[in-house]
């Protein structure tokens, strides 16, 4: 069954929503049915059919989405609260001299019997009442509410439905359009899939891993989905080079993202974000007891608003390259690897969060490389005697971050902090003396 075109307002009839990714539904205007992609719907007069709702979104990730340029002062934007279950919270972007642009958070508190409230004086039945009355009135918030936030588009897993199990593709449906860089692997290219979705390309070059091992591993990769990883799409193994088809990130690698640019736009908290969003993915991959190997600045690809996705989790396993051996292996990344690991082969999550600390030095220092100076048997064996990266004079780290740094490079693996941990350390970290919450005095 082929995919129904559709566009933002159009309304559908729902046949069947038992596969996880693809619905089969009837479009109302054009009878035509066919299947449609999941995250790109919701039910009619639903609260997630609302523009202004974003549902499950982290307070940075509003923050980031309503301090872009074009958003007037007033933009807002609603999402599920993340400490209370059924709760909500409140976004609006506002101004203040001294100051600048910056966002306020409201809490929405939900009633007994079902209404909703920010101020308790205030009480709605539903949250579109609320957000209609405050649309007119700011009635003690710090702006009335202008408009709501533009919305991402959702995350696409599959080229389309036939793609979700069975995703070896031809060739000719790949268009190769620009070269963009070389990888551990091969080239890299920007693409797109039957002249209409865009694509990155990698190829794998001829000899560096069996064909058969990298499909095993793609089939893993392709089981796990999370907002900040690299979706894998397809790929074309039939013929050498094979071709490896993933989503398209518009900015190229975190690393150089840091190194090309200009420091006025990327922050210190825009830094802050970037590592929280490493830190999720890699949380993911913990909980999913899987090991990256290979975690470093040039493996975490960044798109429109500083959106962090980590790609390439597992390739480093399969890899069949000399070079790449642990021990003499000239390609092997010394610097950004677990003493264990590359003494003993012991790689593990704990490993990967040695990487992420390494990680974390890139970040701060715009993509300097680790260990400046030091060649790699010089780390190895600095490192083994218990010396570390001192804090940068150089660059902004705050104590409390390098003391994490260092946290992650302890020498016990079993110490190393979790990413668990350091994804909430990181969405947590605040850069001012920010009120997390406002309170609208009644």
């Amino acid at each position: 069954m082929s995919d129904v075109s559709f566009v933002k307002g159009d309304r559908m009839e729902l046949l069947d929503d038992s596969e996880p990714d693809w619905w089969r539904v009837r479009h109302l205007r054009t009878n035509e049915e066919g299947l449609i992609p999941w995250n790109f719907v919701a039910e009619e007069k639903s609260v997630e059919s609302e523009d202004w709702f974003f549902g499950k979104i982290s307070r940075k990730e509003a923050e980031k989405l309503l301090l872009s340029e074009e958003n007037q002062r007033g933009t807002y934007l609603v999402r599920d609260s993340e400490h209370n279950p059924n709760g909500f919270s409140l976004s609006v972007k506002d101004w203040e001299g001294g100051r600048g642009y910056h966002v306020k958070h409201y809490k929405i508190k939900s009633l007994d019997n079902g209404g909703y409230y920010i101020a308790t004086n205030q009480t709605f039945s539903s949250l579109p009442e609320l957000i209609s009355a405050y649309s007119k009135n700011s009635l003690g918030l710090c702006h009335v509410l202008a408009r709501s936030c533009c919305k991402p588009q959702p995350q696409i897993w599959d080229l389309g439905p036939n793609l979700r199990d069975q995703w070896e593709i031809d060739r000719s449906e790949i268009q190769l359009i620009r070269k963009l860089g070389h990888g551990n692997f091969g080239e890299v290219w920007y693409g797109k899939w039957r002249n209409n979705i865009e694509v990155a390309v990698k190829t794998l070059k001829q000899g560096s891993m069996s064909t058969q091992a990298f499909l095993q591993e793609a089939s893993i990769m392709k089981k796990f989905r999370h907002d900040r990883l690299v979706a894998l799409y397809a790929v074309c193994s039939k013929d050498e080079p094979v071709l490896i088809i993933q989503e398209y990130m518009c900015n190229g690698s975190l690393l150089d993202f840091l190194r090309n640019c200009d420091s006025k736009y990327l922050q210190f908290g825009d830094l802050i974000y970037i590592a929280a969003q490493v830190a999720s993915g890699m949380a993911y991959l913990e909980l999913k007891q899987l090991i990256h190997r290979d975690l470093a600045a040039r493996n975490v690809l960044i798109g429109e608003n500083n959106m962090a996705k980590i790609c390439d989790f597992g390739l480093a396993r399969i890899i069949e390259d000399d070079e790449y051996c642990p021990r003499q292996g000239t390609r092997f990344p010394v610097k950004w690897t677990a003493p264990e690991a590359i003494v003993y082969g012991r790689f593990s999550i704990k490993s990967d969060v040695w990487s992420f600390g390494i990680l974390l030095m890139e970040l701060f220092t715009y993509g300097q490389v680790p260990y400046p100076g030091m060649h790699g048997r010089e780390v190895i064996e600095q490192v083994e005697h218990g010396y570390r990266m001192p804090k940068p004079v150089s660059h902004f780290i705050p104590d409390d971050i390098y003391r994490l740094m260092l946290l992650c490079w302890d020498s016990d693996p079993d110490k190393r902090p979790t990413f668990e941990f350091l994804n909430h350390y990181f969405e947590d970290f605040t850069i001012t003396s920010e009120i997390p919450y406002r309170e609208v005095s009644d």
